[in-house]
């Protein structure tokens, strides 16, 4: 087997946040569904944007929020994701390797501007995203870097990629990677939207290519349209090595095979923007995972990381998750 130089390696869609507080009479006014994620042109990104109200900038995308916590812990983290070659994309770069993350994924030249996400966020803390995707889902089979996918404990795969088709072409040549290599592949379902349109191929490439999955409540039950959160989980199990599935205020359930824990959701003081929770919760867990810590501890560092994020804006961790880990007595 390759030296592992990395816990986790991400694939996702390198996205730029641009993250801003709302009323509800925003979103009706901009015809925006509260609480959920829409693709947007570009065109449309420029007017949301100037719509907005003033807010905060920060390189983001799931996957890329996760490696970004998982360093935050001490983690070797690698990403691959796809960039232009501007302003925007040149600050991608520099933040991820700012944080200590190897991205090396070659730009995009000549095409699509760099991808951003549009998040309006109400008092209550629910983030209503608006993506342009430019650069992002341009990824291609030719962008994998198959040496660090060998060098890396798991692979972990952003759902939101799953779109089009040289993204998911390039899904399926990571998983073959990381499968020959002797890795564990991982997946997370992203968003109910991307169930919804890909429920059928989401469950076969998780049947076939992936070990570890990690969902929320609704995204379970999408995936195996059951109302029934026990039904659906049980399904899940069946199918999958692993799974982790977040149930916001009632906290998270851990499975593998024939283990079940509860986690409870930690503490908050306030819910500031829940933007990027389970983004983090993913860096706790996997990063567990790759350490061969137990299941429990795997999942009370993703309730660490989610109850970080969720206290203030924007979807990366302000503190060292290390430090809050070591308080807790879990690292």
């Amino acid at each position: 087997m390759t030296q592992t130089r990395f816990d986790i390696c991400a694939v996702g869609n390198a996205i730029v946040d641009v993250i801003a507080p709302c009323d509800d009479a925003f979103l009706a006014r901009e015809g925006l569904s509260k609480g959920g994620m829409m693709l947007i042109d570009e065109a449309r990104a420029v007017s949301l944007y100037d719509a907005m109200a003033t807010g905060m900038e920060a390189s983001g995308g799931s996957a890329g929020n996760t490696i970004a916590g998982a360093a935050s812990f001490g983690g070797r983290a690698a990403y691959i994701g796809k960039v232009a070659n501007d302003d925007l994309g040149s600050v991608y770069r520099t933040d991820m390797r700012a944080i200590g993350a190897v991205f090396d994924t070659p730009e995009l030249i000549g095409g699509a501007a760099t991808g951003r996400s549009l998040i309006n966020v109400t008092e209550d803390g629910q983030r209503t995203m608006s993506t342009f995707l430019g650069a992002a889902n341009q990824l291609t089979p030719d962008d994998i870097d198959g040496d660090v996918v060998e060098a890396s404990e798991i692979l972990y795969l952003e759902g939101y990629l799953f779109d089009p088709s040289d993204a998911r072409a390039a899904f399926e040549r990571a998983a073959d990677v990381a499968h020959a290599a002797g890795r564990r592949v991982a997946v997370t379902l992203s968003d109910t939207f991307v169930v919804d349109r890909w429920r059928d191929e989401l469950r076969a490439f998780i049947e076939t290519s992936c070990d570890i999955v990690l969902a929320n409540e609704a995204e379970l039950l999408s995936l195996f349209q059951l109302t029934d959160f026990e039904a659906a989980l049980s399904e899940l199990r069946a199918i999958v090595d692993t799974a982790a599935v977040t149930r916001s205020e009632k906290g998270s359930v851990v499975v593998s095979g024939d283990e079940r824990i509860e986690i409870a959701a930690y503490p908050v003081g306030k819910v500031v923007d829940t933007t990027g929770a389970g983004d983090q919760y993913a860096a706790g867990f996997l990063l567990g995972l790759a350490r061969g810590w137990p299941l429990e501890t795997c999942g009370k560092l993703g309730s660490v990381a989610a109850a970080e994020v969720i206290a203030h804006w924007g979807p990366r961790p302000q503190v060292s998750l290390r430090a809050l880990a070591e308080a807790e007595g879990l690292i």
